[in-house]
């Protein structure tokens, strides 16, 4: 071997060498658990929306990570709903990635519908339904971690009471429950913790919690906390009654959820049976409903069916969902 391709080979292992040693530096420096876990430890306190007088304790939440588009998204007021969902759902995506794949479903929709030769219309509602599937799971995401978080608030109430008694601030309790308490509720109380620690007021961070929470059970935490900041009070029974009735309740739900199923089942399977039906009816044989879109008549009974059907859903939903 000369002296050429010596120097070439050594030359090329040195490159490589500094490739994957940049390319983990990158990776550490963006992409590592550690990176993931501040941004979104930063990205909880950004998002609760302080008052302007308050203090600001890091920037706006990043709807996309792109300068430009972030720039034009901010604009929008209806995406900080969506950014705001993002957030209670746990998700870590940003509002421009929850865009680009709800047009990318809506496109594989279209493309789909055009392949299977349905008619235009068939063709737009498959591209509006798996354009709001996206939407859909995020809403789910959020109803679960809700759910979950208020499973998880009677426990999280009994250690602040029992640090109370212990002779333990009501801050201190608060991060206790941010160090020993499960996810995700310990999170939550790590952000308030945090935002309390560097100077937002005890009022606006519960405040901020709550708008973060949308769950009933902690709003009736933090009206609890604020009414006794003001008119004094034993916090620790307080919050020992608010976890017993929490958990009264939960049972309560429990017994109803049983006796309500079979009502949720034959709801789901009378909203779902037309649309399955049609769906296969319209892929087996397209001529069969031809007359239902290509006729005037037709296309009136079909808007008419549409109507009846959203009307029977609200009834039936209505009549199934009931609060405890």
């Amino acid at each position: 071997m000369n002296t050429g391709m010596l120097l070439f080979v050594v030359l090329g292992f040195v490159a490589v060498v500094l490739l994957l040693e940049g390319s983990y530096v990158l990776w550490n420096d963006n992409k590592s658990p550690e990176v993931k876990r501040i941004e979104q430890r930063l990205r909880a306190i950004s998002a609760g929306g302080h008052d302007p007088g308050d203090i600001k304790l890091v920037k706006e939440r990043v709807m996309s990570s792109t300068p430009g588009l972030h720039s034009v998204l901010v604009q929008l007021p209806q995406l900080h709903q969506l950014d705001r969902l993002l957030l209670q759902a746990g998700s870590r995506n940003t509002v421009s990635h929850v865009l680009v794949t709800c047009a990318m479903a809506a496109i594989a929709g279209l493309i789909t519908a055009a392949l299977l030769r349905w008619h235009w219309f068939f063709m737009l509602l498959l591209a509006l339904g798996l354009a709001i599937a996206p939407l859909l799971h995020l809403l789910v995401k959020r109803e679960r971690r809700m759910h979950l978080m208020e499973a998880q608030l009677p426990d999280a109430l009994d250690l602040i009471a029992r640090a109370l008694r212990a002779g333990h601030s009501f801050l201190s309790a608060l991060g206790m429950v941010g160090e020993e308490g499960p996810e995700p509720i310990a999170g939550e109380f790590k952000t308030v913790f945090d935002e309390i620690s560097f100077g937002i007021s005890t009022e606006n961070a519960l405040n901020d919690l709550a708008k973060r929470v949308p769950a009933s059970d902690l709003r009736y935490f933090v009206m609890a906390v604020l009414i006794q900041r003001e008119t004094g009070g034993n916090l620790a029974e307080l919050l020992d009654n608010l976890a017993r009735l929490i958990r009264e309740r939960f049972k309560l739900l429990a017994k109803v959820q049983v006796l309500a199923a079979e009502g949720k089942l034959s709801a789901w399977i009378l909203t779902l049976l037309p649309f399955v039906v049609a769906a296969a009816v319209q892929t087996m044989n397209p001529k069969y409903l031809s007359a239902l879109y290509t006729d005037p008549m037709g296309i009136k009974m079909v808007i008419g069916a549409l109507i009846m059907i959203v009307i029977g859903i609200i009834a039936m939903w209505r009549i199934i969902e009931i609060r405890v």
